[in-house]
């Protein structure tokens, strides 16, 4: 009886284990079906059914159970997808939803020209709009033709862009709380939102200054694709004159109102068919599987290493973790199919140690190849640090670029604790200063001077950096940085970057700088991804062990401050940061 009941459990374990590897294996497979492609085709851009990132990633199984599903289409993908459709005869013509785009600025700058280079193809881009939003609207003002439900009850928010600053001294005055900030730099607004109640004059200055470059580049990107002034256009919005769609046609942002129906015989008018000839749609998701695949035979390649995220200490497998991406950055300069390299950053900063660790790797990389950086939405703070040295520097038009300056801050819990908890706290030291970072007591005066004297070494490392990658002084330096966040036109003119440009121009101009003649194709390349995005699989293990967990702060405003101090505890009390402390997404 003993043997049967130890063969039973082993028979049951093994069948249940078979049993859970064929679900993984199902989990894994689902989505991975390879589509096919339509003799005669539409490509259909559907904002809504996507979020455009930086690399695509799987669907998290979990999410897509639950009804949250989101699919990740990655900027470079997209672009490559655009560019083979131009090129593909069965390709007629884009036809795009433009309604409910998210994602950051940069990359909706970078859709929006892939969409205008298509154009020049000769074939035509349409959009179908039903709830205006400003990256919608941004993005179909680069089709031939904007068409509108003449239904009124969609919601308008075409409205120009806007962040808001919360501060917090008050409320965790009341909480007994004290915010020790120390910084280097007027601009350097890390940090505020917890010792003041409102933003100070050269905080305030920067933001309305770097909103309105933004907003100038995207309202003189949509006047002119619709051939209107930028002051008729900022005039439909600042009257509210945008209310129906009929007030759409009448600004001229619109050609004409189409029901669904009406649509329908519009879209197959440009395809050029009729009857059983109708073009096919097909998804731009399905086409990147078909047409962005991998050169097996290729023997040159172009690395995309992408720094997403904030950058931190470690080897974590979500942000930009210094140790894991030195060690990622190593292996790429020691691949020699590699041969030139494209750093992707998207990143607001964080940790100086792991930046530096980063800045060290990239400074060999660039020793043996040529490193050529494309800037996403962010390139602040630590992410201008690790990328200050590379031989050429792309940016987009909104990217938040720049942020030169350094940090620290500590808390004082001991009048929440005296006042408010009524708990009493004695330290029994070993040394005068051993409990300094304890976060219990006020820093003495010379402590504070002690860790300004940290933050003044490190921000002045920070400006010999940037002065040596950009080859411009450090006095020049410090004058733009203090630091203040610019935008990506603010940037090139202000010498931090050299020119205006998308991942994929980046690429190109690595291809030539690695060797490939500037009058030919990429056919000889292949685009290798670093990191590599995690499968199906990874994404469930990581859900299933909870280090993918939802924010309670999603949807309110909070949420950008705990994106900019995620990961933030009393045992990083005192620790140097160089960051940005907020984050800008678009709708």
């Amino acid at each position: 009886m003993t043997l049967a009941a130890i063969v039973g459990c082993l028979v049951t374990g093994m069948v249940m284990m078979l049993v859970f590897f064929g679900f993984l294996g199902a989990i894994a497979s689902i989505g991975n079906s390879q589509p096919v492609m339509p003799v005669s085709a539409v490509l259909r851009i559907d904002m809504s059914t996507f979020q455009l990132g930086e690399q695509t990633k799987d669907v998290d199984i979990l999410s897509a159970v639950s009804g949250n599903q989101t699919q990740v289409t990655g900027i470079l993908d997209a672009i490559r997808a655009i560019e083979a459709a131009a090129a593909d005869p069965a390709v007629k013509y884009i036809y795009m939803k433009p309604d409910m785009a998210y994602g950051g600025m940069a990359e909706m700058e970078e859709l929006r020209q892939a969409l205008l280079n298509f154009r020049l193809s000769g074939k035509a881009v349409i959009s179908y709009i039903e709830n205006p939003t400003n990256a919608g609207y941004y993005l179909a003002s680069a089709s031939d033709k904007i068409f509108m439900t003449p239904h009124q009850g969609g919601m308008n928010m075409l409205t120009g862009i806007s962040s808001q600053m919360i501060f917090l001294k008050d409320i965790l005055a009341k909480l007994g709380v004290n915010v020790q900030l120390i910084r280097h730099g007027k601009y350097k607004s890390a940090g505020e939102m917890f010792v003041r109640n409102e933003a100070s004059p050269e905080n305030l200055a920067q933001n309305e200054e770097l909103i309105a470059s933004i907003w100038d580049s995207w309202s003189s990107s949509i006047a002119d694709s619709r051939n209107i002034s930028v002051e008729d256009f900022d005039s439909c919005i600042d009257g509210l004159l945008l209310n129906t769609p009929r007030d759409y046609m009448d600004c001229g942002l619109v050609d004409e109102l189409l029901t669904l129906d009406g649509l329908r015989t519009r879209l197959e008018e440009y395809a050029g068919s009729s009857g059983h000839d109708k073009a096919s749609m097909i998804t731009l998701q399905d086409y990147i599987k078909l047409k962005v695949t991998p050169k097996l035979r290729a023997e040159n390649e172009v690395a995309v290493i992408y720094a997403t995220g904030n950058i931190i200490d470690g080897s974590d497998q979500q942000q930009v973790a210094g140790d894991r991406f030195a060690e990622i950055i190593s292996k790429v300069r020691k691949n020699e199919k590699v041969k030139a390299v494209v750093f992707r950053v998207n990143s607001p900063g964080g940790s100086v140690l792991a930046s530096e660790k980063i800045r060290d790797e990239i400074s060999l990389l660039a020793e043996e190849k040529p490193v050529i950086a494309s800037f996403g939405d962010y390139a602040a703070s630590g992410g201008y640090w690790i990328s200050a040295g590379c031989d050429y520097i792309f940016t987009n038009s909104s990217t938040l670029t720049g942020s030169i300056g350094v940090f620290s801050m500590i808390p004082d819990f001991s009048k929440t604790l005296d006042e408010i908890a009524h708990v009493n706290i004695t330290s029994v030291n070993s040394n005068r200063h051993s409990d300094i970072y304890s976060t219990l007591r006020p820093l003495t005066a010379k402590e504070t001077a002690y860790m300004q004297e940290a933050v003044e070494d490190i921000y002045g490392q920070f400006v010999s950096v940037v002065a040596e990658g950009r080859s411009i002084s450090p006095e020049y330096v410090d004058s733009i940085a203090q630091g203040r966040v610019w935008s990506g036109n603010d940037a090139v003119r202000l010498k931090l970057a050299d020119k205006t440009g998308n991942i994929m121009d980046a690429v190109r101009y690595a291809v030539i700088a690695g060797g490939q003649d500037a009058s030919s194709d990429l056919s000889e390349w292949d685009i290798v991804e670093y990191p590599a995005p995690l499968s199906t699989i990874e994404m469930l293990i990581q859900t299933i062990d909870g280090s993918s967990s939802a924010s309670i702060f999603k949807n309110t405003p909070f949420a950008d401050i705990e994106t900019a101090f995620k990961g933030w505890t009393s045992a990083q009390s005192g620790k140097p940061y160089a960051r940005m402390p907020y984050e800008l997404t678009i709708r």
